[in-house]
C-alpha cells in the first residue's frame, strides 16, 4: 500500500469511528503496528489527529490561539452559554474559567444578577465590569497569552484560597475514553485547582469539542457534575458520555 493510500485510510477510519486502534488497522491493512504508528506520528505532526496510547483520536480545533478560537462555532458557544448562565443562582459564588465559551457565559449573565464571580481571566473580568451587582475576584499569576488566563504556581496558590458554589470549566476535548483534556499542562493544572474549589463543576463543551481530544488530561469523570453542550441528544458520543455518569445538559 502506498503511503498516500495508507494516510487516506487512516483519516477515513478516524472520521467514521472517532478513533484509530493501531493494532486493528495493522491487521486490516496487513502492516506492522510500527508502520501504523509511524503514519500516525506523521498525521499528528500535521495536526490531523491526537495520538494516544494504542492509536489516535480526533484532534480538537479549540487548541488554536485565542483570536482564532473566537471564530470557531460562535453560535454553538452562545447556546452552551445560555444554558450555563441559567445555573448561576442569585447570591451564589461562581468560578468562571477562561476561554471563548466562558466569555460567552459572562456575556449571557443577567445584567442585574447579584453574584460573586471568581476568575483567572482578565477578559472575563472586563466583560463583567458593567454588571453593577456582580462582585469580581481576579486571580493573579503569569498570563498565558494563548488563552488570556493566569496560570502557574502563583495562580494555583491563589485558587486554593477561594470557594464557590459552582465552577464552569472550559476544555478543548471531551471524549469518553480520553476524558476531559486541554492542550497545555499548566492550564490543565489550573483547571483542576479551580474545579477543586467548587461544590459543583460543569464542563462547557460546544459540539466541536465532543469526541475530540488534546494532550493533557484535566479531570476524571467522577469529579465532574455535568457537561453542557449544543450537540444533539442523539449524538453517539453524547450517549456514551451519559453512560459514564455526568449529567448532560443540552441546548436542544
Amino acid at each position: 500500500m502506498l503511503a498516500a493510500e495508507r494516510r487516506a485510510h487512516l483519516l477515513d477510519v478516524l472520521a467514521r469511528e472517532g478513533k484509530i486502534v493501531a493494532k486493528d488497522v495493522a491487521v486490516d491493512l496487513g502492516l506492522s503496528e510500527d508502520s501504523v504508528r509511524r503514519a500516525l506520528r506523521d498525521l499528528a505532526a500535521e495536526g490531523l489527529c491526537q495520538r494516544v496510547y494504542g492509536g489516535a483520536l480526533p484532534v480538537s480545533p479549540a487548541v488554536a490561539d485565542y483570536d482564532a478560537r473566537r471564530s470557531v462555532s460562535p453560535e454553538g458557544k452562545r447556546k452552551v452559554a445560555a444554558v450555563a448562565a441559567r445555573l448561576v443562582r442569585p447570591g451564589s459564588a461562581l468560578i468562571l474559567d477562561g476561554g471563548t465559551t466562558a466569555l460567552a457565559v459572562a456575556r449571557a449573565l443577567p445584567h442585574e444578577l447579584d453574584c460573586t464571580v471568581i476568575t483567572h481571566s482578565p477578559t472575563i473580568a472586563a466583560a463583567l465590569l458593567d454588571h453593577p451587582r456582580a462582585e469580581l475576584f481576579l486571580l493573579g499569576g503569569r498570563v498565558f497569552k494563548h488563552s488570556a488566563v493566569a496560570c502557574g504556581a502563583a495562580a494555583v496558590e491563589a485558587a486554593q484560597n477561594v470557594s464557590a458554589d459552582l465552577c464552569l470549566l472550559g476544555v478543548t476535548g471531551v471524549h469518553p475514553e480520553a476524558g476531559l483534556t486541554t492542550g497545555d499542562a499548566e492550564e490543565a493544572a489550573m483547571k483542576r485547582a479551580l474545579a477543586g474549589r467548587a461544590a459543583e463543576t460543569y464542563v462547557l463543551a460546544s459540539s466541536e469539542k465532543i469526541g475530540a481530544a488534546s494532550r493533557f488530561r484535566v479531570l476524571p469523570w467522577d469529579d465532574v457534575t455535568g457537561v453542557i453542550t449544543d450537540a444533539g441528544p442523539d449524538d453517539a458520543v453524547v450517549a456514551r458520555l451519559r453512560e459514564l455518569g455526568p449529567e448532560i445538559l443540552t441546548s436542544s
